[in-house]
């Protein structure tokens, strides 16, 4: 084998609903081996032995790991026997996490395929969250801020936009309104708000990058102050000043990704409710 020629194995993701589940839990470990490439075979709404058989050609065709989420449990034990006549691993991903739930909470499962996407209230409330984090994006609504669960501030890309759709797909209503030196906040910021506000910010050098990488996109590439480095920090001064005299949380995400930088704002978001719970009359 050349040594420019990447190293690679299959991964059969076999589930009897959408196989979002699997995809979620193979990129998270395929990603721990860099120097290897994962090439998944998706296998959704497998729920018949004939189907079954279809995904096992495949998996001949391409032998490898298998992982599955299959709820029937006969079907499920079908799998792993014609796995391991064929000496391949075969691993039901949830069966772990279902046996704790089970000893722990001494309730029996309930066996409903693809559950997790049904139509109930949660789905809802994330829909209505992500519409209100569309209306509200970059500053747009101001005057209803008060009705948001979450308020991000920040100037010019600090991620604002990506971590509101992040929050809002997780069922919190996000705004998220630009920090510009010289422009007033909304009104709705001034007064005592029910919404969460925290600040974004990042590191001058990469603000500095992300702008360049944004300019050169456009068809105007005279922004000079919006990409000079002395002025940045400057705005990240104003953001950081801004954020202590009001008593808003900062974070700064220079090497945060979005979902870590999510997970940092509900982690505070929780503590404040935490807080206003334990403490009467408190917010």
């Amino acid at each position: 084998m050349a040594k420019d020629t990447p190293r690679f194995f299959h991964l059969h993701l076999v589930s009897d609903s959408t196989g979002e589940t699997l995809t979620t839990i193979a990129k998270a470990a395929s990603v721990q081996y860099s120097d290897l490439r994962a090439v998944e075979h998706v296998h959704p709404a497998v729920r018949s032995r004939e189907h079954l058989d279809r995904v096992l050609e495949q998996v001949d065709a391409a032998p490898g790991i298998v992982l599955y989420t299959i709820v029937n449990r006969d079907l499920g034990a079908e799998l792993e026997r014609e796995c391991q006549a064929r000496k391949l691993p075969c691993v039901p991903v949830l069966a772990p996490v279902l046996e704790v739930f089970h000893s722990y909470l001494g309730a029996p499962q309930s066996q409903v395929v693809g559950a997790q996407h049904m139509l109930d209230a949660d789905y809802f409330r994330r829909i209505d969250a992500l519409n209100f984090c569309m209306a509200h994006d970059d500053g747009c609504l101001p005057e209803d801020l008060d009705t948001a669960d979450i308020i991000i501030l920040g100037i010019s890309r600090t991620s604002k936009t990506p971590t509101s759709i992040y929050l809002a797909n997780r069922g919190f209503k996000t705004a998220n309104v630009p920090l510009v030196p010289g422009i007033p906040l909304p009104e709705a910021l001034l007064q005592p708000t029910r919404a969460f506000v925290v600040g974004l910010v990042a590191s001058p050098d990469r603000i500095v990058q992300v702008r360049q990488n944004r300019v050169m996109e456009l068809a105007d590439k005279t922004l000079g102050d919006y990409v000079d480095r002395d002025q940045i920090a400057r705005e990240i001064t104003y953001s950081r000043n801004l954020c202590e005299r009001h008593g808003w949380p900062v974070i700064d995400v220079t090497r945060r990704s979005i979902e870590e930088t999510a997970a940092a704002i509900l982690k505070l978001y929780h503590e404040r409710e935490e807080i206003s719970e334990s403490v009467p009359g408190h917010g």
